[in-house]
């Protein structure tokens, strides 16, 4: 049996009743991106020691620190790295991250896991384990440590993982060869630009997770 038309009446008032039930749901309007202060990728001091230039022309664009759109179930403050697109987020609040392009070496090619920022150091010590000592006579004049400065691997600022209960080696950290952000290398962790992870460093405290995929 067929149900009868709607009189034009009857129409009127279902359009009014879906009209007034639209204006009591309020519209969900997407949070704004958070704002930071510039970068200075300029020449200068920092530390005792000097912080080359970077000219940020000479990196893709993609691979400058940016805000960029972000889900994730993760809590805000931790640290996704990205490993084979070679970017690293700092989640922020409303679905949004901090992204950086970093630079992804031999320790860090293969390894995917869970761990925590447990030490953090500024202009820090580099010492070579003793299988890249073997890989790379040369270094054994620093098997007892290279002090921090501008030729330093670890670059401006270290972020220490520790991942099982135990320190494996993995390091977040800076890096005066600045062109080989957005690449992969041959040695070094997760390497970033001097000026990035000197931003990096004053956002994530000791105990920040850090989630590498």
């Amino acid at each position: 049996m067929r149900a009868a038309p709607l009189t034009r009446r009857q129409l009127i008032h279902l359009t009014a009743s879906a009209a007034a039930l639209a204006a009591c749901v309020p519209a969900l309007t997407p949070a704004p991106p958070p704002e930071f202060a510039p970068i200075d990728y300029s020449s200068r001091r920092d530390g005792g020691h000097q912080l080359d230039a970077v000219n940020l022309q000479d990196i893709p664009e993609f691979l400058h620190r940016q805000v960029t759109p972000y889900q994730s179930d993760d809590a805000v403050g931790t640290i996704i790295i990205e490993n084979q697109n070679r970017l690293l987020y700092l989640l922020l609040e409303h679905g949004y991250a901090l992204r950086y392009g970093i630079s992804v070496g031999r320790e860090g090619f293969d390894w995917t896991g869970d761990s925590v920022v447990y030490r953090k150091a500024q202009w820090p010590t580099w010492t070579p384990p003793p299988e890249m000592i073997a890989r790379e006579p040369h270094l054994e004049r620093w098997k007892d440590g290279q002090p921090g400065g501008p030729a330093n691997p670890l670059g401006a600022r270290a972020l220490y993982l520790k991942s099982d209960g135990r320190d494996q080696g993995y390091r977040i950290h800076g890096t005066p060869e600045w062109r080989s952000i957005g690449r992969f290398a041959s040695s070094g962790c997760f390497r970033m630009l001097q000026q990035d992870v000197i931003d990096l460093y004053d956002r994530a405290p000791v105990g920040t997770r850090v989630i590498v995929i």
